[in-house]
Order: C-alpha cells, then sequence, then structure tokens
C-alpha cells in the first residue's frame, strides 16, 4: 500500500508499506478522507514540538470499516472517524475522565504513525459510527470537536462577548460552539481573506483584521468598555498570545487552545488585578465528537464551506507549500482517494 511520510521538515516522500494485519483489540480502515490541519502544516515546517521525524502524518480521517477485533457494535463496511488521541486507562488524567490530556497520550500523526495511507491500523476502541455523516463531514469532526472542547471548558455563557484570535480551522470551529453557546463572537485574524470568510461563510456578528491599539480600541466600543470575558487562541502564534492578554476584561478569562514551543511572558500585576483565570485546552473527548456529530446532523454545522482545497492522495506531497501560503486563501484542504 501507498504511505505518504514526512522524512524530515520540507520533505515528504511517497513510501510503499506492508498491508496492516489484524491484531488484538484492533481495527484496520480504509482511509477515504484526510483533512490536512495545522498539526500537519507546522510539522511539515519543523516547528510542531511534540513531532519526531520520519513520520507518517494524519489524523482528520474518514475511513471505511475493514475488519476488526472487539469493537462490538461495528460492522466491516460501515463508514467510521476515529479519536485520535490513544490514551493509557490508569494515569491520573485517564481516571479523572481527561484522556484527552493522557500523561502518556499517542496522538495519531504526531507521536505515532498517522493516516496518510491507503490503510490504516488503529485500536479498536478509538472508533466511532458515522452516524450518517459523508466522508467529508466526518473528517472534520475531530478539529470541530477540538473548539467545542474549549468552549465547553471555558463554560462560555449566553450573551457575553468571547474574543477569537485566528481564523484558521479550529479558530473557526472555536467561533461556531462559542456561537451556539449562546456567546457574542468577535472574529480576530491578521489575513483579511480569513476575516471576510469569517463575515460572509460563519455569519460572525463582529470580525477585525489587525493588531496594536486599534484592535484594543475596536474591542472597546463593541463590548462598551468591558473588553472580551473570554479570549480564545487559536493561533499558537507568541506575539499573538502576548498581545491578546491586554484584549481581557476583568474577571475574564484567557483560554490558550493553539499551541507553540516557547514560553511565555506576561505582566503579572496586570493579570492580577483583573483576578483573570489561565486555562488550556487539549484536544478533545468522545463527548466532544459526540457533540459536534449531532450538532451536524442538526444543520447548526456546516463542515463542508471550511473545505476550500482538495487534492487526490498522489498529489498531496506537492501541494504542501502552496497551502503555507497566506495568499491561497486556504482554509482546510481535504485529501481523497480516487474520486472526490
Amino acid at each position: 500500500m501507498l504511505t505518504l511520510v514526512c522524512k524530515e521538515p520540507g520533505f515528504l516522500q511517497y513510501e510503499e508499506a506492508p498491508m496492516p494485519v489484524l491484531g488484538p483489540q484492533q481495527a484496520i480502515l480504509k482511509i477515504r478522507r484526510i483533512g490536512i490541519c495545522g498539526t500537519d502544516l507546522h510539522a511539515f515546517e519543523g516547528r510542531q514540538p511534540f513531532f519526531s521525524y520520519p513520520r507518517i502524518m494524519g489524523h482528520e480521517l474518514a475511513a471505511d470499516l475493514v475488519e476488526a477485533d472487539e469493537a462490538p457494535g461495528f460492522v466491516p463496511g460501515e463508514a467510521v472517524t476515529i479519536l485520535p488521541y490513544i490514551s493509557c486507562g490508569h494515569c491520573v488524567a485517564c481516571r479523572t475522565g481527561k484522556p484527552n490530556c493522557c500523561i502518556q497520550i499517542r496522538v495519531c500523526g504526531v507521536h505515532t504513525d498517522g493516516g496518510m495511507a491507503e490503510y490504516y491500523s488503529v485500536p479498536a476502541d478509538t472508533l466511532v459510527h458515522g452516524e450518517g455523516l459523508q466522508y467529508d463531514e466526518l473528517a472534520l469532526v475531530e478539529p470541530l470537536a477540538i473548539g467545542a472542547h474549549a468552549v465547553r471548558r471555558s463554560a462560555v455563557r449566553r450573551g457575553e462577548f468571547v474574543l477569537v484570535v485566528g481564523a484558521g480551522p479550529i479558530g473557526l470551529a472555536t467561533m461556531v460552539f462559542a456561537s451556539i453557546a449562546g456567546a457574542v463572537v468577535i472574529a480576530l485574524d491578521l489575513v483579511e481573506k480569513r476575516v471576510a470568510f469569517c463575515t460572509r461563510q460563519l455569519q460572525m456578528p463582529f470580525a477585525l483584521c489587525g493588531k496594536g491599539q486599534v484592535i484594543h480600541d475596536a474591542l472597546l466600543k463593541i463590548t462598551g468598555g468591558d473588553m472580551p470575558s473570554v479570549v480564545f487562541d487559536c493561533t499558537g502564534n507568541l506575539a499573538a498570545i502576548k498581545e491578546a492578554f491586554s484584549f481581557l476584561s476583568y474577571g475574564g478569562q484567557m483560554v490558550l487552545v493553539g499551541l507553540q514551543g516557547g514560553e511565555i511572558a506576561f505582566s503579572h500585576p496586570e493579570f492580577h488585578k483583573r483576578e483573570a483565570t489561565l486555562m488550556s485546552s487539549r484536544n478533545a473527548t468522545r463527548e466532544d465528537f459526540q457533540q459536534v456529530m449531532a450538532s451536524i446532523r442538526q444543520g447548526l454545522v456546516k463542515p463542508r464551506q471550511f473545505i476550500t482545497h482538495r487534492c487526490e492522495f498522489r498529489q498531496a506531497a506537492g501541494n504542501f507549500n502552496g497551502w503555507l501560503d497566506p495568499s491561497t486563501g486556504l482554509i482546510k484542504a481535504m485529501v481523497f482517494f480516487g474520486e472526490p
């Protein structure tokens, strides 16, 4: 079977690999769709802190189940997606209902090989029923769940002003689920095409482009002088994170959804006098997947509107450099096998 391996930063190579063999408590999938996420692009650039080379990337997947061991309720041929976070089940995080931040977590396509392959073997307990969703929709459940998890973790309240910094796929997912929770969402990005997408496609009530004092003043005006009570950073950019602290209201929450590899510094007096809360949000849980899939079925979320670029699997390697160019207007690239 054909796989796509990231050999080192900037270098992808197609390689033949043996077909996976069914093992105990495993499942074999025939991959149908692979969503390209920021983690994949950052790994390709060499700036994903948990990534090692060589590695087969890919964790936003839609597939047909070929066969499985100890997967009650699943039948060969059904469409599935997966929870791409393999947890140990017994550490303190797992015992307290947080397998998404398991101490020994292995994320498919990051810590262990992912699904950029014709066939893929996964633990059977990571399978998620397709529940009638199309392949494109199934492949986007995971990134949407990242946003849903961040919103659920921060307990966004109806009517409060929420600022989402970064209008990539994770930022857009966060905006959508904050809106579903009843928040008044303000989108912020440096790329005009992405800001326009927030307004045109997602109908966000406020969408800002820029940084610095101009944005600070705009936020004061929008919020009636209060500033946003929840600020989500979905960029993983150090400069953006530092600036976002200054956008936070008194008594507010700063939620780090994006990931960057360095240290974060901010003014303790400014943060302290606000009695602000700083938290991170990592990955997602099965509960978040279920919320996303229910929201799709109810028409509250329309995943396909995020897809701006498509290519066949054998052309994917040649597209990564282009996907990194902001001028292309990339929101989400979807890789397919055979016919789209």
